[in-house]
């Protein structure tokens, strides 16, 4: 099945407004235009009403790095799926491992997050993935099991079309470390059959599964060749734009 290419940059806690503008202009100069590979932005909740006009008139599109399960109400902090939806956002990253590991969240209530994004028509880029510890202990495949299942638990089947997955090993993000393009395509793999045994063999195999881990201009290309990789969610590279349209790029060329 053809799984259009999906490349969503996470910009994480980094650039001010007035930065992200600079950014997200020079991204849509490069690969705004173009509909081959989509494009995907998610800067900081602060640039979420900037961005919004930005790529209104472009190809680009525009994602949040994290939500609330709850709708509305005494959540000091926090920010609702109707809030993003408001400002024209599609996708939103969740349990992310930064999320996992510095704020606690668990496979339960990232499902809760995932289920209310769908029922406000975000799609979630839900994020999985092992630990160095993990995978030494040869856990992988185990802790990525638990994720899809407990994590997408109650996820509506009408809805896998606007489910993107990421597969990100913990151990190689930041830290210069990469999977090969085997071991990245092992993991995938194993994901896609996950997915096809909760949803079925057609809706499992249209789930464009992104890889997480330390993707940039010169892994690219060997990470995308892989069936089962999708795309990439881009940490560092996608804060430079020229790196990131990079990786666009090696998309395209598919």
């Amino acid at each position: 099945m053809s799984r259009k290419y999906l490349i969503a940059g996470n910009w994480k806690m980094n650039t001010t407004p007035s930065e992200s503008v600079d950014l997200i202009t020079e991204i849509s100069s490069l690969v705004g235009q173009q509909s081959q590979v989509q494009v995907c932005v998610c800067p900081p909740f602060t640039s979420l009403h900037k961005a919004s006009s930005l790529v209104e008139q472009s190809q680009v599109q525009l994602g949040a790095q994290n939500m609330s399960a709850e709708p509305s109400g005494a959540y000091t902090g926090e920010i609702s799926a109707e809030m993003l939806r408001d400002l024209y956002v599609n996708y939103v990253i969740l349990g992310h491992s930064e999320r996992r590991q510095y704020f606690g969240e668990t496979n339960e209530s990232i499902n809760l997050k995932v289920l209310a994004a769908v029922q406000n028509n975000l799609k979630p880029i839900y994020c999985i993935g092992e630990t160095l510890v993990e995978r030494e202990e040869n856990r992988t495949l185990d802790i990525v099991k638990a994720q899809v299942i407990e994590g997408l638990a109650n996820f509506p089947l009408t809805e896998v079309e606007n489910l993107v997955l990421a597969y990100e090993p913990v151990w190689a993000i930041g830290t210069g470390k990469t999977a090969t393009d085997e071991m990245a395509q092992e993991v995938h793999a194993y994901v896609r059959g996950l997915l096809t045994d909760l949803f079925g063999d057609i809706p499992g195999s249209s789930i464009r599964i992104l890889y997480g881990g330390s993707m940039k201009p010169e892994n690219a290309s060997g990470l995308l060749s892989q069936p089962d990789v999708d795309g990439g969610l881009i940490g560092g590279a996608s804060l430079n734009a020229k790196s990131f349209c990079s990786i666009v790029d090696s998309a395209i060329d598919k």
